[in-house]
């Protein structure tokens, strides 16, 4: 297991950006398939990006394709969500995640480990 912590959530316009970044502890961090998630209010949890271990592959949520970018820096041991041209329907708390082997980077239930969450509010 892999512990994160995510930060740089916060309020923002329609329009505007914001990076969140999702610190990991443990040497292996390298070999960990990292994917962003989010919940908002009375709605599921939904798949919104996943990078491979070696950054070589990215996979996104068509609601979100084109304005995020997911990357990671094995050497820092972190994850980043770039998120530009934010919508009030981007408003939820986004969740860093990740596992050894993800088959399904889409659901969920393939990540073991999860860090608290950071809320991303955008008014319109």
């Amino acid at each position: 297991q892999v512990q994160l912590v995510e930060s740089g959530g916060g309020l923002v316009q329609a329009g505007g950006s914001l990076r969140l970044s999702c610190a990991a502890s443990g040497r292996t961090f390298s070999s960990y398939v990292m994917g962003w998630f989010r919940r908002a209010p009375g709605k599921e949890r939904e798949f919104v990006a996943a990078i491979s271990w070696s950054g070589s592959s990215t996979y996104y949520a068509d609601s979100v394709k084109g304005r995020f970018t997911i990357s990671r820096d094995n050497a820092k041991n972190t994850a980043a969500l770039q998120m530009n041209s934010l919508k009030p329907e981007d408003t939820a708390v986004y969740y860093c995640a990740a596992d050894l082997s993800v088959h399904y980077y889409y659901s969920p239930r393939q990540f073991g480990s999860w860090g608290q969450g950071t809320q991303v509010t955008v008014s319109s």
